[in-house]
C-alpha cells in the first residue's frame, strides 16, 4: 500500500492493487467540505486520473457518514471575498472536483457509509457507481439552507432520475432512505454496514484488472448517450469498437476463450 499526499489532515488517500482509495476524514462534522478538503481532493484526483498504474477509484467518508455537504459554519466564516471571487473559486473547485470524477477515464466507485447531502450528494452522483448500507441518507439539502444549490446536483439528479424526480428533490429537500435511493436508481446496491467497503474494494480491484482501454471508452460512450443523438453516439461507438479491437486485451479475450480459461487482462 502506497500513501498518497492530499495536504490537509481531512482527507486520506492511498492505493493498492490498482486501486486509489480517498477517504474523507472529518467525522467529527459528518465529513462536511471545507476549502482545504476541497482543494485536496482536486489535487489527489488529478494524480490518480494521471497515474495510468492506477484502474479505478473509490471515494468513501469516515466515521459512518460519506459528506455532509459544505461545512455551513466555515461557509459564514469564509472571510471578506467578492462576489466574482467567490465566483470563481466554486466554479474551479466545482471542476476540479464533480467534473473530474464524472470525466475520469477510469471507473470511480462511491461507498456511502451513512449520509450523503448538498455538495456531498453531487460528489456521490458523479461517481460512476454508488453503494450504500441501510444507514445511508440522501438529500439535496439546499433549500433548508435558502441555497439554490451547487457541484452539479440539479444536472447529475436530473441525467440519472429524470427531471420530475429531480425537481422535487431540489424544492422539498426530501430525505431518502436506501431503499426509496435504489428504487429511484440513485444508488447500486445496499450492503451491510461492515460489508460495504470490502465489496466495493473488492468490485474495484476486478474493474482494475480488467480491460482498462475498453473501459475507459466504455466510460466515455456512457457519457455520451445523456448528450448526443443515436446516430451520433453510434458512430463514437464504432471508432471507440475499433480501437478496442487492436488491443492486447482484446486478444488475450479471444486466446482466453478458445482455450476455454479466464482472460489475464495487462490494461493494454
Amino acid at each position: 500500500m502506497r500513501e498518497l499526499e492530499t495536504g490537509t489532515e481531512d482527507l486520506r488517500a492511498h492505493v493498492a492493487d490498482g486501486v486509489a482509495v480517498l477517504v474523507l476524514d472529518r467525522p467529527e462534522r459528518r465529513n462536511a467540505l471545507t476549502p482545504g478538503m476541497v482543494r485536496g481532493l482536486g489535487r489527489v484526483l488529478a494524480e490518480v486520473e494521471a497515474d495510468d498504474e492506477l484502474g479505478a477509484v473509490v471515494l468513501t467518508g469516515a466515521g459512518g457518514a460519506f459528506c455532509a455537504g459544505g461545512d455551513v459554519k466555515a461557509m459564514a466564516e469564509a472571510g471578506d471575498w467578492s462576489a466574482a471571487q467567490l465566483v470563481q473559486r466554486q466554479r474551479r473547485d466545482q471542476r476540479a472536483v464533480c467534473g473530474r470524477l464524472w470525466r475520469m477515464p477510469k471507473p470511480v466507485l462511491a461507498a456511502l457509509p451513512g449520509p450523503a447531502a448538498g455538495a456531498g450528494l453531487g460528489i456521490a452522483l458523479a461517481c460512476d457507481l454508488r453503494y450504500a448500507t441501510e444507514r445511508t441518507v440522501l438529500t439535496t439539502a439546499f433549500a433548508k439552507v435558502g441555497l439554490s444549490g451547487d457541484y452539479g446536483v440539479a444536472w447529475l439528479l436530473t441525467r440519472l432520475i429524470g427531471t420530475g424526480r429531480a425537481r422535487e428533490l431540489l424544492y422539498f429537500s426530501d430525505r431518502l432512505d436506501a431503499a426509496r435511493a435504489l428504487e429511484l436508481g440513485l444508488i447500486n446496491d445496499v450492503l451491510p454496514d461492515e460489508e460495504l467497503l470490502p465489496y466495493v474494494l473488492e468490485r474495484a480491484r476486478t474493474l482494475a484488472a480488467g480491460p482498462r482501454v475498453a473501459l475507459r471508452l466504455m466510460k466515455t460512450n456512457l457519457n455520451l448517450a445523456l448528450s448526443a443523438d443515436l446516430e451520433d453516439a453510434m458512430d463514437v461507438e464504432v471508432a471507440h469498437h475499433t480501437a478496442s479491437k487492436a488491443t492486447a486485451d482484446h486478444a488475450e479475450a479471444a486466446r482466453a476463450f478458445v482455450e476455454r480459461r479466464p482472460a489475464r487482462f495487462s490494461g493494454r
